[in-house]
């Protein structure tokens, strides 16, 4: 039987501390129901026997405290809520636990933001992990030692998982369900649960929100520029004359205050325009492309789908306002 420590962290989100707990012990029922044994022993960990969560507004008992726990196969992580350094204080205690742990053989999963507890424990240094995207500047620049894939909706790597955005954790409940328990029992509770099997990309929705949280502010008019202009041709060596720096001086500033390269970085404003005209306009394609500045179709497309993981009109068949069809 596997051990599954479900923690309890002091502002914790309901949702997935209570849906993994439910995904997992609904397993238990579905081996019971057949006459089998159950396969998981879950349990939730805390800090302390009553813990609020959600802003304040529930309160979750603990099965068991962490200094109650000595071994443990799989711990989850469940995300965060509120301000994010104050939220990994609150809950620092929870740190050196969980890296004993690991080094005892327990596998960790962090779902969403409690990304940012695992990665204050340093174990994830040189590892690749997901968040929700919308933290992914906030986490690059607390973690520049982690691979973080914002594009991913699921990572596994070295007795480490974590899942992005929101509800997606859904997604890495399901794949380790898979892991310990069979493929068969996965796909019986994505139907009981109404869960989406092989979701791994969360692409298609991500909105660009250009780094902007920096003090250097030559880059940050850069960035402005880069935003109001994007349907004109614009060129390094263009921006390194308007802002009196050398092109690759500018290039390293560049990368280091956005995490892009310049170029990058003007694809990326450029897609995420043409997302919201398909969105809300009733242009065509092409029309959408010479809007935001691009000429080549070809180029285009394999842009976007390389962003948003969809061509454009996949994109525009998912998300299109409904008043326009």
């Amino acid at each position: 039987m596997k051990h599954i420590s479900i923690l309890i962290p002091k502002g914790a989100i309901l949702g997935s501390l209570e849906g993994s707990r439910q995904l997992f012990t609904q397993v238990n029922q579905f081996f019971l129901s057949m006459g089998k044994e159950p396969v998981f022993k879950v349990e939730l960990v805390g800090l302390q026997k009553e813990t609020p969560i959600s802003g304040g507004c529930f309160t979750v008992n603990s099965h068991l405290l962490i200094s109650d726990v000595k071994k443990t196969d799989l711990i989850i992580i469940p995300a965060l809520d509120g301000e994010i350094t104050s939220a990994i204080e609150n809950n620092k205690e929870f740190i050196p636990w969980i890296t004993d742990q690991y080094k005892n053989g327990a596998e960790i999963a962090s779902l969403c933001m409690g990304a940012f507890l695992l990665a204050s424990t340093g174990l994830l240094k040189g590892k690749s992990c997901a968040t929700h995207w919308m933290a992914a500047n906030q986490f690059r620049t607390m973690f520049p030692d982690v691979n973080l894939v914002t594009e991913k909706i699921i990572t596994d790597e070295q007795g480490i998982y974590s899942s992005g955005g929101a509800f997606s954790y859904l997604n890495l409940i399901l794949y380790l369900i898979e892991k310990f328990a069979g493929r068969d029992m996965a796909i019986l509770s994505s139907k009981v649960f109404a869960i989406e099997m092989e979701r791994t990309n969360q692409s298609s929705f991500i909105i660009f929100q250009g780094q902007k949280d920096h003090s250097d502010d030559p880059i940050k008019k850069a960035q402005e520029f880069i935003e109001k202009n994007y349907s004109e041709k614009i060129s390094v060596e263009q921006l390194a004359s308007m802002f009196a720096l050398g092109r690759r001086n500018l290039e390293r500033r560049f990368k280091k205050a956005t995490s892009n390269t310049v170029a990058e970085y003007i694809q990326r404003v450029k897609i995420e325009a043409a997302k919201v005209s398909l969105e809300t306009s009733r242009d065509n394609v092409n029309e959408v492309m010479y809007n935001v500045g691009y000429t080549d179709n070809k180029a285009f497309r394999n842009t976007f789908k390389r962003i948003t993981g969809l061509s454009p009109m996949d994109y525009r068949n998912k998300y299109q306002r409904e008043y326009l069809n």
